[in-house]
């Protein structure tokens, strides 16, 4: 027998500690709310719902759950993580209080809420985060749940639980809307697609009529009453259409020197993968709004791929309409497929409170969504504004794991406190540097 050495260091575990403290990291996502006004406009906005000036102020509790939240937080009890380290996060709500603050959150709190959190990205807009290209990605997902929750219902997929439509901007992932619904909603309810689309709109610091802004939906969106609130707001659509026979007919007729290339993100072709072809004058758009134009991509399924009755001569088609009139269709193809991006983001939104919702009553869990969006924006505005390479891009799990659950240690000295991270530890400069620019970016401006 051979005996093995021990790759660890031996340890002894004890406790008393002092002037430790962990999740430092997250401390960013608090001063970045306070450098965008936004825990000031909260405030405000919660400041009606209160009668007595004693205790917590509401809006700055939206700001502790929003930052839990987006520290990886699950349930309101959580909380308890900022709670317990007063020297880092200061005076933070009880569970109680937040449970309270939360259920203050009626229709009215939710306008003002929705003005303060425009108001800040305005702010963060002007400082560097304005992206200069706009698309809002709209898309439903499915939240199980528990049959006594107010408005858990059945859902398309044989669960049970809600069924909420989101909105995202494309490129900085700013959660800018979310419609909490029943679990039985339907995916294609035109009216609640506008609902959203004006919420969405609500928050950009740019008019649709002066700047172009386009709204980009799956095939749920492909309805009369969607498309024609675009068109009364000046927005442009790139919208998925459900492949019909008939139109799979039309693709199938296609001759080969009608298909161009498909392009990739960057613009380089896709030779012997995805083909682009435009069949507007092909087929009848006459009940849609002027300009729709129809756009398909054939492509070989991946291997193993299950084909269907559509999946003509081995190809398999997707087709969109869209009333922008570039005539570049590769390049609205590509535009349209950035789609999937909005599925990351959802995924994104459920690693940051939305995969649970806390309560039994419907009211509380849409202020619980609110807080997940406003988690969201602060994550979107913190990699754009203070963040370098990967970590400009990465998932809200990359950023817990290296940054916000860093440990440090305060210390006080000449009347000043002082937040020291772990000289080894191999992310710090990056977090120390977030921390530099936070203090130097004029976001108040």
């Amino acid at each position: 027998m051979v005996k093995r050495n021990k790759r660890r260091p031996g340890v002894r575990v004890t406790g008393g500690g002092t002037g430790v403290v962990n999740h430092a990291g997250t401390r960013l996502l608090c001063e970045m709310a306070d450098a965008v006004g936004l825990s000031d406009g909260l405030s405000a906005a919660m400041a009606p719902s209160k009668q007595r000036r004693r205790g917590h102020d509401r809006g700055e509790v939206l700001v502790d759950l929003a930052v839990m939240v987006a520290d990886g937080g699950e349930t309101i009890s959580d909380l308890a993580v900022l709670r317990d380290q007063p020297e880092l996060f200061g005076e933070v709500a009880s569970t109680p209080t937040a449970w309270r603050t939360l259920e203050a959150v009626d229709s009215a709190a939710l306008e003002r809420i929705a003005v303060a959190r425009a108001e800040a990205r305005a702010r963060a807009w002007a400082s560097g985060a304005d992206p200069g290209f706009y698309v809002i990605d709209i898309d439903a997902t499915l939240i199980g749940s528990h049959s006594e929750k107010e408005g858990a219902a059945p859902t398309y997929k044989r669960g049970f639980g809600f069924h909420p439509l989101l909105a995202f901007l494309d490129a900085t992932g700013e959660a800018l809307a979310g419609l909490l619904r029943p679990g039985n909603a339907g995916s294609g309810t035109a009216s609640d697609h506008v609902v959203v689309l004006d919420d969405a709109l609500a928050q950009l610091p740019v008019d649709p009529h002066e700047t172009e802004v386009i709204a980009r939906t799956d095939s749920a969106g492909m309805s009369h009453g969607f498309l024609d609130g675009c068109r009364e707001r000046q927005v442009r659509y790139v919208i998925g259409h459900r492949l019909t026979i008939d139109i799979a007919q039309v693709l199938a007729a296609r001759g080969r020197r009608h298909w161009q290339p498909a392009v990739t993100s960057d613009g380089s072709e896709e030779r012997g993968f995805g083909e682009v072809t435009e069949i507007t004058h092909l087929v009848d758009l006459s009940g849609w709004p002027a300009g729709t134009r129809m756009i398909a991509r054939r492509e070989q399924p991946h291997p193993g791929a299950q084909l269907t009755f559509t999946d003509v001569d081995g190809h398999r088609f997707q087709v969109f309409v869209t009333d922008l009139a570039d005539s570049d269709i590769c390049y609205l193809e590509a535009l349209y497929r950035g789609r999937g991006r909005a599925e990351r983001r959802i995924c994104d939104a459920k690693d940051t409170g939305l995969a649970n919702l806390p309560s039994a009553s419907f009211a509380i869990n849409q202020a619980w969504l609110t807080t997940s969006l406003i988690a969201a924006d602060l994550l979107a505005w913190s990699t754009v504004l203070l963040l370098d390479d990967d970590l400009a891009s990465a998932e809200p799990k990359k950023l817990r794991y290296r940054l916000f659950h860093t440990a440090g240690q305060i210390v006080t000295t000449g009347r000043r406190r002082w937040l020291r991270l772990a000289g080894t530890w191999p992310w710090a400069d990056q977090l120390v540097t977030a921390f530099e620019r936070l203090h130097t970016i004029p976001l108040r401006a």
